[in-house]
């Protein structure tokens, strides 16, 4: 299938029933050709909340007056200890977006402590340049997700009002970085509610289609998180419906057949569900989005980036998939040692 701005208008306003499952019978049976009845499961575990850049929409935007952490060590092996427990082996590390407060070294402290738990790490972090992405991978770094949030320029100059990630540019190019650096992994998304939603996901397909054509050995995924509310308020308002994001996902899992397909905790139970049959291929589980939220700080005093909708523990999910004929994949990947003798 072939696309454009005016194709994808079309899809996602077509409101017949008739065309919904076509949509959804395409993209079932392309998930299945290509993955099978596997969902690969991760958990984000959040190092830091220090920020420097003023972002509208973000629980942990520099002038947001909450508590700040940022882990140790020894508090980080706690976390990490408390994730492991559940059989997760593919953990994302997450921090603010604050140069200072969690540097090159920082992260390459967390990255030492999280190889001794889990089999693949990836990072949810500020960009960084070529040469910073190289030593985070020979360190231990898979992958990295960076989302443009909004490829509208001017939508994004709007919500990105200071520090570092205002500079679009900048941001835009960072997936390319990442994979000149070598890392096996780079996921993509925008922030469903933030920008003009058919402008939104034309630019970032021909930003994949780009990267696809000129890093081809990179494993991507493509995100669509939706606005969601922080601590019961609203930042701001996501006028995406249930039946846009599933359009979202059958979209793209057609025109991108062997991409990744994350869906997070941010929607509910009930959509989580009903996508597994649709394009999605990785779910993260038991999450938690407060630094030290599995197992230091009381739930009470915890400073989320958003509300989780879907509270389900770990082994709940790999239950639920088992019982819908899924195979949960706790790890894909794992190094293998070459010892000489």
């Amino acid at each position: 299938m072939t696309f454009d701005l005016e194709r994808i208008k079309t899809i996602l306003s077509d409101p017949s029933p008739n065309h919904m499952e076509r949509l959804a019978e395409g993209a079932r049976a392309i998930t299945r050709q290509y993955f099978g009845r596997t969902i690969s499961l991760y958990a984000p575990l959040y190092l830091s909340n220090y920020c420097s850049s003023h972002c509208t929409y973000c629980g942990f935007n520099s002038k947001n007056r909450i508590k700040r952490l940022r882990l140790t060590p020894e508090q980080m092996a706690i976390e990490m200890q408390k994730v492991a427990a559940t059989g997760i082996e593919n953990i994302l590390l997450l921090t603010g977006e604050s140069y200072q407060a969690t540097p090159v070294t920082y992260l390459k402290e967390a990255v030492a402590v999280a190889k001794q738990y889990f089999t693949s790490i990836s990072l949810e972090v500020h960009p960084m340049d070529v040469e910073e992405y190289q030593e985070l991978y020979q360190n231990g770094v898979d992958g990295i997700a960076v989302y443009q949030e909004t490829y509208d320029r001017e939508r994004y100059k709007e919500v990105h009002v200071s520090g570092k990630k205002s500079d679009y540019d900048f941001r835009v190019k960072t997936p390319e970085r990442a994979a000149q650096a070598g890392l096996r992994m780079i996921s993509l998304g925008i922030l469903l509610g933030l920008g003009p939603l058919e402008e939104d996901l034309n630019e970032l397909y021909q930003h994949l289609r780009f990267l696809e054509k000129n890093y081809p050995g990179v494993e991507y995924s493509v995100s669509f998180p939706r606005l969601r509310k922080i601590k019961g308020r609203e930042f701001a308002i996501c006028d995406v419906s249930d039946v846009t994001l599933i359009k979202i996902i059958c979209l793209t899992r057609i025109l991108f057949p062997r991409v990744g397909i994350n869906l997070s905790t941010r929607e509910n139970a009930r959509i989580r569900d009903h996508a597994l049959e649709l394009g999605i291929t990785r779910m993260s589980a038991g999450s938690n989005t407060a630094v030290g939220g599995y197992a230091i700080e009381d739930p009470d005093e915890q400073e989320p980036q958003f509300d989780i909708e879907d509270t389900r523990s770990v082994d709940e999910i790999i239950q639920l998939l088992k019982k819908r004929d899924f195979d949960p994949i706790l790890t894909d990947w794992r190094p293998i040692k070459n010892e000489t003798v």
